[in-house]
């Protein structure tokens, strides 16, 4: 009985010129690869390849079972499709090397009728499918999200064409030659009796040779342009998940403002050499695919930010300008050795104004949606806010309400410029304790910190008022700073002022540290990811806890119970500083599934995919132009569930979706905002 197998490079007399074709092809991939690597070594140091366990199973989750992809119900099995059929027709071809230059015994017997018949042929069809999808998506369809330049075009219309070739070669080897195990290639097959409906022996075997050599030219030419197209990121994707920072979400990457001062660098991000290695990899790893962009609350309204933009502006520069950079690098190291050069000085290209809009810059809320949505762990906001810290710190340009909030806060403890209340105004009347007076943190259950938006906004007090009573009412020892407290410095850092924010941050841990504080509550995410993922590193470990997490706690306890739930349908807003910062999705819900008899309506974007309220990255002090007004759309977004409650956890998204409801719905009352202690303070009053 014959051994199932094939012939390699039937009917291909002088084949070995492919070999010749080949080491072209390496020269060209090796030094387009070292020609965007050199750009990478530009910028500065960072550690990206410890705990290589947790980087490998990530990698396996994103790249192999490509779990973000998944989320979108079309896209995500497209490219599934189109990337593992690129995968194992490589394999494929490996198969042939080994058999054909190695003369190892591989495509014989079932694995050839398995994997290198029925296998490569099954994945070829399904990747030449997921390849239509992908050009109707792009040009019937027209998703504002992606692009439609000659690139595009012809990187679809190559690997349609390689494939469609593939098909073709295969049906006529097998028509031809009478392959026995012709059906074991159905798509080949069917493709090969279409052919010899109208095609003599002699005819396909020309066909069949021309064709091979066809194939092998726009084969090699598809995976020569890889350094030179946005194709590069089959390549560079994997890395750059590997390469995902493992630090807290929450936790911006800090700099050292006096050294970096002391040595004459720039303080944040002037230029292409101020960001790290990684951040110009991330350039050069985007796919354009667009994700950004369409997750994007500034966009969304029309802003002039969209983070896709931001990097491809930013990549454009970097293969503009990185030659003279690399140069001017090599001149100075010469200088260094051997002195500089008469009338050389040093040459500044800055980002913010050539290549980056400022008010694209300032757009930005740092909500994370761009970042969470990212198929390859691209670092937009980090890369916003490491420009921002130039304008703050080095320039001082930067919007005039932002500079009159980072003064308030310099000078008194809270970004509330205009405001006349004092931390301990909301508590009149409640007899809330201050840790001044009890000495110290011993014997508490928490340290409750108010923040201030709560203690400073009118409405907002009403939310510090309800959560105080609720402690009260189920037996909770806390206490308050009152006006020892000051902001943590979440708006200094987020708008790019990192002095401001360090130095608040080491007088808060040692104000806390004196007390002996171990044990916080905020009412505040802000609060809440700046003591959970920042302060760490100055020095204050804490356990932080979210108040929408005590009061589940509390509700499932007993200790607050429900003697009048809420008949009102709720919509719950996700804040993004709670949500994708902290993924703390489940409390919120919990809590109002226990007092809110009314139901709870989903918005469409929730959890994960929430709409930023508008307010985080400085927004709140920032004057936007009513039709670009993030919070009056996420307004929208609640009104269309039809509930009558707008529930949050976040004073900041208390006051931006109340304006928005306000604006939206004329301020006829129809629909009201209120935060979870106020729901829950409600729900819970004792019976009269």
């Amino acid at each position: 009985m014959r051994v199932p197998t094939r012939q390699v490079y039937w009917n291909i007399p002088g084949h070995e010129w492919m070999y010749a074709l080949f080491v072209v092809l390496l020269a060209v991939l090796a030094w387009g690869i070292w020609q965007r690597a050199s750009l990478w070594r530009l910028g500065r140091p960072a550690r990206r390849l410890d705990q290589p366990g947790r980087r490998l199973a990530e990698m396996n989750r994103q790249v192999i079972l490509q779990a973000r992809l998944l989320r979108d119900a079309l896209s995500g099995p497209m490219h599934l499709l189109l990337s593992w059929g690129f995968v194992v027709l490589f394999l494929g071809t490996v198969v042939v090397f080994l058999k054909a230059d190695l003369g190892l015994p591989v495509m014989q017997g079932p694995f050839y009728l398995y994997f290198q018949s029925l296998t490569l042929d099954l994945f070829g069809a399904l990747a030449l499918i997921a390849t239509a999808v992908a050009a109707w998506r792009r040009y019937l369809e027209r998703l504002p999200r992606l692009s439609r330049t000659v690139q595009d075009w012809v990187i679809l219309a190559l690997f349609a064409l390689i494939l469609l070739t593939g098909f073709v070669l295969e049906g006529l080897r097998i028509e031809v030659t009478r392959d026995p195990w012709g059906l074991w290639s159905p798509v080949g097959y069917l493709f090969g009796r279409l052919f010899a409906s109208f095609l003599s022996v002699g005819a396909m075997r020309l066909l069949h040779r021309g064709l091979w050599w066809f194939h092998l030219v726009i084969a090699f030419a598809f995976l020569g342009l890889i350094p030179f197209s946005k194709m590069f990121h089959i390549l560079l994707a994997p890395l750059n998940v590997y390469m995902r920072s493992l630090e807290p979400k929450g936790e911006l990457p800090p700099m050292d403002v006096e050294a970096a001062a002391e040595a004459g660098e720039h303080l944040g991000a002037a230029e292409l050499t101020d960001f790290s290695w990684k951040q110009l990899f991330d350039l050069d790893a985007c796919t354009e695919c667009g994700r950004c962009e369409a997750v994007c609350p500034a966009h969304a309204v029309g802003k002039a930010l969209d983070p896709k933009y931001v990097v491809l502006n930013l990549r454009e520069h970097l293969h503009a300008e990185g030659p003279s950079l690399l140069a001017l690098a090599a001149r100075a190291r010469s200088a260094a050795e051997n002195g500089p050069a008469e009338g050389e000085g040093e040459a500044v290209s800055h980002l913010v104004g050539p290549v980056i809009d400022p008010e694209a810059l300032w757009a930005c809320t740092t909500c994370r949606a761009c970042m969470e949505a990212c198929p390859v762990f691209i670092e937009h906001v980090p890369t916003i806010v490491q420009m921002r810290r130039y304008q703050v710190m080095e320039l001082a340009d930067y919007p005039a309400t932002m500079q009159e909030a980072l003064t308030s806060l310099e000078e008194r403890g809270h970004p509330f410029r205009g405001s006349t209340a004092s931390r301990l105004d909301w508590a009149e009347g409640l007899e809330v304790p201050l840790l001044s007076r009890l000495g110290g943190a011993e014997g508490l259950d928490y340290v409750l910190w108010v923040g201030c938006s709560a203690a400073f906004d009118e409405r907002n007090q009403r939310i510090a008022r309800a959560l105080a009573t609720l402690l009260q009412r189920a037996g909770v020892r806390f206490a308050i700073l009152g006006d020892e407290e000051r902001c943590t410095g979440d708006p200094a850092r987020r708008m790019g002022n990192e002095f401001l924010f360090q130095m608040t941050a080491r007088e808060n841990v040692d104000l806390l540290r004196r007390y002996g504080v171990r044990r916080i509550l905020t009412l505040c995410p802000h609060c809440y990811n700046t003591f959970r993922n920042e302060y760490p590193r100055f020095g204050g470990e804490y356990e932080v806890v979210h108040h929408s997490q005590l009061l589940r706690e509390l509700l499932a306890s007993g200790r607050l119970r429900v003697t009048r739930p809420s008949l009102l349908e709720t919509t719950y807003h996700d804040p993004c500083y709670l949500g994708r910062y902290n993924d703390e999705y489940e409390a919120p819900r919990a809590v109002l599934g226990a007092v809110a008899g009314g139901g709870l309506r989903e918005m469409e974007r929730n959890r994960n995919h929430a709409f930023c309220c508008g307010a985080g990255g400085g927004r709140m002090w920032a004057e936007e132009a009513p039709s670009q007004r993030v919070n009056r759309e996420r307004a929208r977004q609640a009104l269309a569930t039809g509930a009558r409650r707008v529930g949050t956890a976040c004073p900041f998204c208390m006051t931006m979706l109340e304006d928005g409801i306000k604006s939206e719905t004329g301020g006829d009352g129809s629909v009201e905002v209120r935060d979870l202690a106020e729901i829950v303070e409600e729900a819970t009053r004792p019976a009269s």
